[in-house]
């Protein structure tokens, strides 16, 4: 009974632990799948949803305004046709008590078009139509939609869920065919002259460019997922490549300092990469390939510690008379090593190639220093690139983008997580 309970008590830690990593993830998707309005909303929104609400005999997808919690009337101004929430006090004979700018007292026409019960009990609340809204917001239609909204009892509103599949065609959208604004060009390109004129000289600049000429400017989606796949197998290749070669070293040949040398290796792993990256970029800018996808990709060939230990652990669990009867038939060491080891070393081989894949794919700091011409930039360079373009950032928009920049990594672990757990689980076991 008691063994029984303490693994249930270790069953319960490991999925609420699970949980708990698993709630960032979550809430990037479920946002990918909300309205703006829902993104920021307190308390948090998990599952995305619509409000429906009768008007005019029809049922309507609505936006919600301002909550009335006391009886008021609706009025229309006769001589402009705006549309206001006003106390019943303020109408007196057909007539809005108000006060103008000056704060004298006026008296416009109206017409009253509806009375409003409100109490806090039961609480009225402003709607506006879900397309009306979307329209006024894109700053498209009739000036005259401002006015389109109504007064509902809040309790008649009907809530349902509905996932906004549509921001993830939006977000590739808005990645893909972005161009640059006059404002952008005067702020960027424009800076030396006056403000006055500024603003002037770039919409004039930007009428009289060609198609092609406004594209160059222009935050490509599709570039930056081949530039971000380039890296991902350039570095994989060459992590393997090097880490394999560093590994059999310390792993099946044995030299004077062997031990030595690998624990002044394994040192390496807590130098923390702040410490060296002025120093590395002062080489690559001596190299001149500040600019380019090399200072990115080269340094992979270079074994990384942490990858080289976890490859010798596991060609040690490789019995040595596989080795020594190679040796007796003739075999050189790089036929013992290519032909041998790394094939019983696969488990091995793709751990350390899907963490490079991860973390190549995630990399923001990298491409962040050394990249600095838009046409190189990577998927999670370019997510920032757009977020910080765009000022008032659209956050379901760049959850949605998110969400396509992270769905190949978590595809690629289910379909490689048994060769992952067993690359892990025999590494360290000697044989």
């Amino acid at each position: 009974m008691k063994q029984f309970f303490s693994r249930l008590a270790i069953y319960i830690l490991l999925i609420t632990g699970s949980a708990i990593f698993l709630v960032p993830l979550f809430w990037m998707m479920s946002t990918a799948l909300k309205p703006i309005d829902q993104t920021m909303a307190m308390p948090p929104t998990w599952i995305p949803f619509r409000l429906y609400a009768q008007l005019d005999g029809e049922r309507v997808s609505v936006k919600t305004g301002e909550t009335l919690s006391a009886p008021a009337v609706v009025v229309v101004i006769k001589e402009t046709g705006q549309k206001r929430i006003v106390a019943p006090d303020q109408v007196v004979k057909g007539r809005l008590v108000t006060r103008d700018k000056s704060g004298e007292q006026i008296k416009l026409p109206v017409t009253v078009v509806k009375e409003i019960p409100a109490s806090k009990q039961e609480p009225w609340i402003r709607v506006t139509p879900e397309e009306v809204m979307a329209a006024i917001q894109a700053g498209k239609g009739d000036t005259s939609l401002v006015s389109n909204w109504d007064v509902v009892p809040q309790n008649s509103l009907v809530r349902e869920r509905a996932l906004r599949w549509d921001n993830f065609g939006k977000a590739i959208k808005a990645l893909g065919v972005y161009e640059f604004t006059p404002r952008e060009l005067a702020n960027n390109w424009l800076g030396i002259v006056p403000g006055a004129w500024r603003d002037n000289l770039a919409s004039s600049l930007y009428e009289k460019m060609s198609p092609k000429l406004k594209r160059i400017f222009s935050l490509n989606f599709t570039a930056y997922l081949k530039n971000t796949l380039i890296l991902c197998v350039l570095t994989v290749l060459g992590t393997v490549l090097s880490s394999a070669l560093a590994a059999y070293g310390f792993a099946r040949i044995p030299w004077r300092g062997r031990n030595k040398a690998f624990v002044i290796a394994l040192a390496t792993m807590m130098i923390p990469f702040p410490v060296i990256m002025v120093p590395v970029y002062c080489l690559f800018r001596w190299a001149g390939w500040i600019g380019t996808l090399r200072p990115l990709w080269v340094g992979s060939f270079c074994a990384g510690a942490f990858n080289v230990f976890l490859l010798r652990q596991f060609f040690m669990t490789i019995p040595k008379d596989l080795s020594d009867a190679a040796r007796i038939d003739g075999c050189s060491e790089w036929r013992i090593f290519w032909q041998i080891i790394l094939p019983l070393s696969k488990p091995a081989l793709m751990v350390v190639g899907l963490f490079q894949f991860m973390g190549t794919w995630n990399d923001f700091l990298g491409p962040l220093i050394y990249l600095t011409n838009q046409k190189d930039f990577t998927l999670a360079l370019g997510l920032q690139f757009y977020q910080s373009q765009q000022g008032g950032t659209e956050w379901h928009y760049l959850m949605a983008a998110s969400t396509l920049v992270v769905l190949p990594i978590i595809v690629l672990f289910f379909f490689t997580q048994k060769t992952f757990i067993e690359g892990i689980s025999m590494t360290g076991i000697k044989g």
